[in-house]
């Protein structure tokens, strides 16, 4: 594999602090045999594994690292069914059908890891909460109002809120608009993987961390996999559950790797009571976004751009503080915020918003779930059903529009 340095968060991701380490688990020391491996231990790796487990698959995972210590760990956690792409804006790309079906898979995905934290009693704080929208700029109500028709149109509960409404519920000034949506949530994704994984240890899954993939070799119906410690896993499937992490293993132009940044307030009951319910983007470019932690912070982040190399990115963390706690400033002027944490974390967008999930010509007896874009969470949920159905020589509705080469 070409070498990116591709540490995908940087300084102190609140989430790991907060939690500490939750559990480890060992290395491989032994050849291994399975139906399915899974490659990756975050959060995109924990539902498949559930979803293997369930299925009843004999299942192996592996991770480089200690378990969610990549992007899992630097993630918002905004759990969103809006995609990166404006629905209207998406039916005019891959048209209806498929810009319906991936905005209303996002929304579905919600529901899910609402029902799966009540089966594996969570307690990672899953929230239902509204989101709000906002126009920024004057400009931008045009297409806001459109992009919330569309949305009325194809059954989403939204509403449309006007400049003074927005200020007298949130308290937010200088905005144009916005939509209301009913159809939201947060959690702490980095608790609620561990608690996945925790959950299906119990029912046979088998998870090794530090150890690292270095050779595949496929076979007729199988594939053998060596790891850095030497030895070796035969998988019936591989799943790759890699995130960012495909730029290495994948040689074609499919995704851009971008940074983005995110700060965390001191604890304040009081400041931000009238959003403990909501969470905030709104259509800056790069957007800004921000959601209430249920330890009462405020989280805030953007100052997206885009990623070269993880020591460029950690050198303008606090000068992206600043234009982060700036552009607050401009909805919030009266309030001052103290910085508890910083850091950054690594996503990857792509032309349309839709992540890959999906074979790819190159990988015998493979499957890729990589959920990209700012709700990779609600993807990669939608990737259970889809890797459930891979396995069983089937397709998803969603495959030709989360395919590679689309």
């Amino acid at each position: 594999m070409e070498n990116i340095n591709m540490n995908l968060k940087s300084n102190e991701p609140f989430w790991l602090l907060k939690n500490g380490l939750l559990a480890s688990y060992p290395s491989l020391k032994s050849n291994e045999e399975c139906d399915v491996l899974i490659i990756g231990g975050g959060i995109t790796g924990s539902l498949i594994a559930h979803q293997m487990i369930e299925d009843g698959y004999n299942t192996i995972l592996i991770d480089k690292r200690e378990l969610c210590n990549g992007s899992t760990s630097a993630t918002t956690s905004m759990l969103q069914y809006e995609i990166d792409v404006p629905l209207y804006e998406l039916i005019e790309k891959i048209g209806e059908k498929g810009a319906v079906l991936s905005y209303k898979a996002c929304s579905d995905a919600i529901d899910t890891i609402e029902k799966l934290t009540k089966i594996i009693g969570s307690k990672a704080g899953f929230k239902r909460k509204k989101s709000l929208y906002f126009a920024s700029k004057k400009k931008d109500v045009e297409w806001l109002m459109k992009e919330c028709e569309a949305r009325k149109q194809n059954g989403f509960e939204v509403k449309w809120l006007e400049a003074e409404d927005i200020l007298k519920k949130f308290e937010f000034e200088n905005t144009y608009g916005g939509i209301v949506s009913e159809q939201g949530a947060s959690i702490d994704a980095f608790q609620f993987a561990h608690e996945l994984f925790m959950h299906n240890v119990k029912k046979g899954l088998k998870v090794f961390d530090k150890t690292e993939m270095v050779k595949v070799e496929e076979h007729r119906g199988f594939n053998t996999v060596t790891v850095d410690s030497g030895f070796e896993i035969k998988a019936k499937k591989i799943i790759y559950c890699i995130g960012y992490e495909s730029k290495n293993l994948l040689k074609e132009n499919f995704v851009n790797l971008k940074s983005t940044y995110a700060v965390v307030s001191e604890i304040d009951k009081d400041k931000f009571k009238n959003i403990t319910s909501t969470l905030v983007w709104n259509t800056d470019d790069p957007y800004l976004y921000m959601r209430t932690t249920d330890d009462a912070r405020l989280l805030i982040g953007g100052g997206d751009e885009d990623f070269y190399d993880a020591e460029k990115r950690d050198a303008i963390l606090y000068k992206k503080e600043k234009e982060i706690l700036k552009n607050l400033k401009k909805i919030k002027p009266d309030y001052h915020f103290y910085t508890d944490f910083v850091w950054a974390g690594t996503f990857g967008e792509t032309k349309d918003g839709l992540p890959y999930i999906s074979e790819h010509n190159k990988f015998k007896n493979s499957y890729f779930v990589l959920g990209f874009g700012g709700n990779g969470i609600t993807f990669s949920v939608a990737g259970m059903e889809m890797a459930s159905l891979f396995m069983k020589g089937k397709k998803h509705p969603l495959s030709r529009y989360f395919q590679f080469g689309r």
